[in-house]
């Protein structure tokens, strides 16, 4: 009869384990990281002022993904027009793709004619957006903004 209760206890205490282990391996599940990339294209402007718009698309690798619009603000000592085609951006540190919209802190140096060339690291909070691609213009100065993401309705 001992032997059976602390079998039973045993069996009991090894359920009462598996039950509290299950939670912890969901929340671990939400709390993962994704990587989602954003392709995208942008034209725009600076004298002293810069503005950009443009649109593009975010896929994360948990299957989420949005159409999105872009717009650069900011100030310094630029002039010039341009625009990027087939920009990419590579973001990491979300948690799922609500992470990705807002306004991430940018500082740059431009210089170009023609071909035009552009490759930035922006941060909003933990998020890292790496910003690469190439096209078409004059630009020339240094500049401090604003790089938003805003969700298409």
């Amino acid at each position: 009869m001992i032997k059976r209760t602390f079998g039973m206890a045993a069996l009991v205490l090894a359920c009462a384990g598996a039950m509290t282990a299950l939670p912890v391996s969901s929340a671990k599940a939400a709390d993962a990281e994704v990587k989602c990339d954003l392709s995208f294209s942008i034209s725009g402007w600076s004298l002293i002022y810069k503005h950009a718009e443009g649109s593009g698309t975010v896929v994360c690798s948990n299957g989420q993904r949005a159409n999105v619009k872009i717009s650069v603000n900011g100030g310094g000592l630029t002039a010039g027009k341009y625009h990027i085609d087939n920009g990419k951006g590579d973001i990491t540190h979300v948690h799922n793709i609500d992470d990705v919209f807002g306004s991430y802190a940018q500082a740059g140096a431009e210089a170009g004619v023609v071909k035009s060339g552009e490759a930035q690291v922006l941060s909003k909070g933990t998020v890292s957006l790496a910003l690469h691609g190439s096209g078409e213009g004059v630009n020339l100065g240094v500049s401090v903004g604003a790089f938003e993401i805003e969700r298409v309705k």
